[in-house]
């Protein structure tokens, strides 16, 4: 009787030889072509999700595969470890931040073990130690002496009550999250790393960037966001803080004719004089500073203005006197900070203008006939021609911008200009668990770099968090030092590094990690860029691109030669689970329920709950589930199975019990193949040519990580060995199946291998190499028609002589019954596809 395969026992004692003989461990000097392959490391939140498992899995059959076909790879680990969760744990659960989020690796890093991930845990990093984040402050000091870093006065979100400076997603209805504080607007001195400088280069290398999803790339391209546009000066009704001008930046020159109105920013210098002056301007301003500040809050709040009294002559029609607004929708950190508003073509502006009673004029419209037609409840955002706009009528959209950009610089009242969304990244956080910034503060010589040899700056251990701020402010030690110029008494840069820098370099760290500094340039560049890069595409923009900047701004500094940090790019889907509610609205986690009937029950309690829609499993609507009790019970490569098998990768995957049930019965399938092999005699030619078909076709579906047509063709494969008899065939296609399957089912297979009688380990063996004879189809099926109509079909050897084929099609007894005795008039041969006989 065949025993059954035992994952309990198995997964621990093979992942302890990996473990042993160091099977995954890089070797930067091997001779072997390299291949480095890295999935986005996790935040130590404390338990590992099926949505970590599925990330995890589709690297490691990479990994495994790319070592099978002779590559030296690196496939390492770490943890994100730095961040605002660490530091809320820390006041609600009165623990260190430190001792929290060391306790939640220890906890993960057993869960990722557990599934058995050809991982390099000699290069395991985590950013919140010294040996980290020293090497960060030591690189940010050397983008600091290159001018790539520097501090200025910004406008931030002010928390009141809690001290802090927030980022825009915690602000939520123009309070502080946690709080509950009305959020002020203030302006505080923060670093900001010079990301606009590499602008160009960012835009351009997308180009280059073959093997990422186009999607990823429009994204980073909008939010780079380059634009052609004039910059020029309206003339003011009256001089203002001595400027008797308003500079303005429009990308729609073409326009300008529409103009009704003209708008600055809360902050611009001129709302800031016109408040110093009337109190209800001043209240405006407020209320504006006290909205949200992100792009998408600004554009979703309905548009408000407040009436300088000022106006602005328009540039071709002086006695058109525009009125000037402050505007709750105009960014100063775009362009000047001052907009024209034209509503017919703008429905911003449109809106604007109907809530404000200011003209509304059709500048654009989709053909000369239609330039009287009134604009309604939408702005015309389409193409076609301008209208109602003297010398400009007629011409298309380009070339009106192109003229009035030259008129404006033949005239000496504008210059064409190209403006960025892209704003330089500011990296200060007002928070005690991130990276110090490694900067002392000198009454007489200003901010000064922290020597290298003080480095790291360590976070202090003897903090609180009882009083709302920055821990780091008010602690009564650290931040006093000596200026390392003058000696003189200094205070250390309390604010901390935003936790996008620990991600932007990580992957460098990993492929070099010598002691005395952040890399070594020979060994990093050995290994980069990363061949293969897999994470969610919520990291698509702020991640990816500042990843993208370091690695630029370190090339230009000498540090590297490589500029582009990750050659491929794969952005998986997510995974799923319905959601389960109580009537009160609590939500319960999949284990907290049952079903009964067709309803779903609370198991404690017997109340009724409600099921809701499939969503991406998340912990705050308690969809998740937690993988050790599934491993458990399935075993690991049950659990990687289903992970790779029921849905293509880009894809969502929803969980299902059912789903992982049958990858466990097709585990236990493949294990009695391997009981059940025996050494035969004689060849199975059709096995033979599946067998090589699978081997080749398994190749490509893995190299372009379509993990479940891989796994579909070996079920096929599976059906296959089951069918055919004893032979030798039948046992070379058992011993390859192990293989094929060792990336996707890794324990399996080296239980597998070694039942088999094979010497080493299976993930130490080759990839097997299909036989090119195999792979070419030797038979062919020919179509044979009576007068035109298909009436059957015959297999032929390909190339067989038209003679052969003429007597293979009369020798067919549905064309004989068709002909019925009679006599073709006329027989048409294509060779290897169809016979047309014509009676």
């Amino acid at each position: 009787m065949m025993s059954r395969f035992n994952p309990q026992a198995v997964d621990t004692r093979w992942q302890k030889v990996w473990e042993e003989a160091g099977t995954f461990t890089a070797d930067t000097a091997a001779p072997k072509p390299k291949s480095y392959v890295l999935e986005m490391f996790p935040y130590p939140s404390g338990r590992i999700h099926m949505g970590h498992v599925r990330n995890y899995t589709m690297g490691d059959v990479l990994a495994r595969y790319r070592r099978m076909t002779g590559h030296e790879v690196l496939h390492p680990m770490g943890w994100d470890a730095f961040g605002m969760p660490a530091e809320n744990a820390a006041i609600e659960k009165k623990v260190h931040p430190g001792e929290w989020t060391r306790a939640n690796i220890a906890a993960m890093r057993s869960q990722l073990k557990r599934l058995g991930f050809a991982l390099d845990w000699t290069r395991e990093l985590a950013t919140c130690e010294p040996e980290y984040y020293g090497h960060e402050q030591a690189l940010f000091l050397d983008l600091y002496e290159a001018g790539l870093v520097y501090r200025k006065e910004s406008a931030v979100n002010w928390d009141p009550v809690d001290m802090t400076v927030l980022a825009n997603e915690q602000v939520i209805d123009g309070k502080g999250w946690r709080s509950g504080a009305t959020v002020e607007r203030r302006k505080l001195s923060q670093w900001f790393l010079k990301i606009t400088d590499f602008a160009e280069d960012l835009l351009a290398g997308l180009d280059e960037l073959d093997h990422w999803p186009d999607k990823v790339k429009l994204m980073q391209e909008n939010w780079i966001g380059k634009s052609r546009g004039l910059r020029f000066r309206f003339k003011l009704s009256e001089p203002i803080t001595g400027q008797s001008q308003l500079q303005v930046f429009t990308t729609r020159p073409d326009t300008i004719f529409g103009a009704s109105f003209v708008a600055v920013a809360a902050d611009h210098p001129l709302a800031e004089a016109v408040a110093a002056k009337d109190r209800k301007a001043a209240a405006f301003v407020a209320e504006c500073q006290a909205g949200g500040t992100s792009a998408a809050d600004i554009e979703s709040a309905e548009k408000l203005g407040f009436d300088t009294g000022l106006t602005a002559a328009h540039p071709f029609e002086p006695e058109w006197a525009l009125p000037v607004y402050i505007a709750n929708f105009v960014l100063m950190d775009y362009g000047t900070g001052a907009i024209y508003g034209a509503p017919g073509q703008d429905q911003r502006d449109l809106d604007f203008a109907r809530k404000y009673d200011l003209p509304v004029n059709r500048v654009v419209a989709p053909s000369a006939d239609e330039a009287d037609e009134a604009v309604g409840d939408e702005a015309y955002t389409g193409g076609g021609v301008i209208v109602n706009s003297r010398w400009l009528d007629g011409l298309s959209i380009e070339e009106a911008i192109a003229t009035v950009i030259a008129r404006a610089e033949e005239e000496g009242w504008g210059e064409g200009t190209t403006e960025w969304r892209l704003r330089d990244w500011g990296v200060s956080r007002q928070r005690y668990w991130g990276t110090p910034i490694p900067i002392a503060h000198c009454a007489e010589c200003g901010p000064v770099g922290v020597p290298e040899d003080q480095l790291p700056v360590v976070l202090p251990e003897d903090i609180d968090f009882e009083t709302p701020g920055n821990p780091l402010d008010r602690h009564p030690t650290w931040k006093h030092v000596d200026c390392p110029t003058c000696g003189e008494p200094a205070q250390r840069e309390t604010d901390t590094l935003d936790t996008f820098v620990n991600s932007s370099w990580y992957f460098i760290r990993f492929a070099s990690q010598p002691d005395e500094k952040p890399f070594d340039k020979a060994e990093a560049e050995a290994w980069l860029p990363v061949g293969q890069y897999i994470g969610g595409v919520e990291h698509a923009i702020l991640h990816l691109l500042y990843a993208r900047f370091w690695t630029r701004a370190l090339n230009r500094i000498g540090r590297l030669d490589v500029k582009e940090p990750f050659a491929g790019l794969f952005t998986q889907g997510m995974v799923t689970h319905e959601t389960y509610q109580l009537g009160d609205g609590s939500w319960l986690s999949p284990d907290e329920v049952r079903r009964d009937g067709d309803d779903w029950v609370h198991i404690e309690r017997g109340e009724p709950v409600t099921a809701g829609r499939i969503e991406k499993m998340s912990k705050s609507k308690k969809n998740t589930v937690d993988p050790d009790p599934i491993v458990d019970q399935y075993g690991a490569d049950a659990v990687r199975w289903f992970m790779l098998s029921d849905s293509p990768p880009e894809r969502d995957l929803p969980w299902t019990e059912a789903g992982i049930e049958g990858a466990w019965r097709f585990i236990q399938r493949l294990w009695r193949l391997v009981e059940s092999n025996e050494a035969g005699t004689g060849e199975d030619p059709d096995l033979d040519r599946k067998l090589h078909r699978t081997i080749a076709g398994m190749a490509e579906d893995i190299e372009a990580l379509s993990f479940n047509k891989a796994v579909a063709k070996i079920h096929e494969l599976a059906n296959a060995i089951e069918k055919a008899g004893a032979s030798a065939s039948r046992d070379f296609a058992v011993r390859t199946l192990v293989r094929l399957v060792a990336p996707m089912a890794p324990h399996l297979a080296e239980q597998g291998w070694e039942a088999l009688g094979e010497t080493g380990m299976v993930a130490d063996a080759a990839w097997p190499e299909a036989d090119p004879a195999l792979l070419v189809d030797d038979e062919v099926t020919i179509a044979v028609q009576v007068n035109g109509k298909l009436r059957d079909t015959v297999s032929a050897a390909k190339g067989t002589s038209k003679a052969d084929l003429e007597a293979l099609a009369l020798g067919s007894e549905k064309i004989m019954r068709q002909l019925d005795g009679g006599t073709p008039k006329k027989i048409i041969v294509v060779p290897d596809r169809l016979v047309n006989i014509v009676a």
